[in-house]
C-alpha cells in the first residue's frame, strides 16, 4: 500500500520524459477521498510576483512553476504562520495557503524564499489517480 500523504516528496520517472512532469519533484498538500493536490518545487517559472499588474506594488520574488492546473491563480506555501493567518499545516512547520494580503506583506518586510514560495498552478489527480500512477512507475516517492 502506497502512503501518500501531504508532506510526502515524489519524483518523476523516466515515464514522464516528454511531458509537463519531466524531471520534476512534486510536494504532495493534500490527499484525501477527493484526489491529491501538489506543487512542483523545482521548476522556476520565469517571472516574478511583482510583474503581475495585480501585485506590482511587491518587492520581487520569483514565481514557481507548481504545475499544468489552475494557472490562473497563485497558491502560497509557507513557513511563517506567525505573520500569515489561514494557511493548512502540511507537514515539518509548513503551511499550504494563507491570507495573501499577509503574504505580500510579509515578502515586503524581507521574508525570503526559503520562508515563503508563491506558485502559479498545481498538480491535481482525482481518487486513486497518482496512487495508480505510482503503481504504474511514473512517480517514486523521495
Amino acid at each position: 500500500m502506497i502512503d501518500l500523504k501531504a508532506g510526502i516528496y515524489i519524483e518523476s520517472t523516466e515515464a514522464l520524459i516528454g511531458s509537463f512532469f519531466e524531471h520534476t519533484t512534486i510536494l504532495i498538500v493534500e490527499n484525501n477521498v477527493f484526489g491529491s493536490i501538489g506543487f512542483v518545487t523545482n521548476k522556476p517559472f520565469g517571472k516574478s510576483l511583482d510583474e503581475l499588474i495585480e501585485f506590482k506594488h511587491a518587492k520581487p520574488c520569483p514565481l514557481m512553476d507548481g504545475g499544468p492546473v489552475d494557472r490562473d491563480h497563485l497558491f502560497v506555501l509557507h513557513k511563517r504562520p506567525d505573520l500569515i493567518d489561514g494557511g493548512k499545516p502540511i507537514a515539518n512547520d509548513l503551511y499550504f495557503g494563507g491570507n495573501m494580503e499577509q503574504v505580500i506583506e510579509a515578502l515586503n518586510k524581507g521574508a525570503n524564499q526559503q520562508e515563503i514560495q508563491v506558485y502559479i498552478g498545481y498538480c491535481g489527480w482525482d481518487i486513486g489517480e497518482l496512487e495508480a500512477e505510482v503503481e504504474e512507475g511514473s512517480w517514486i516517492l523521495s
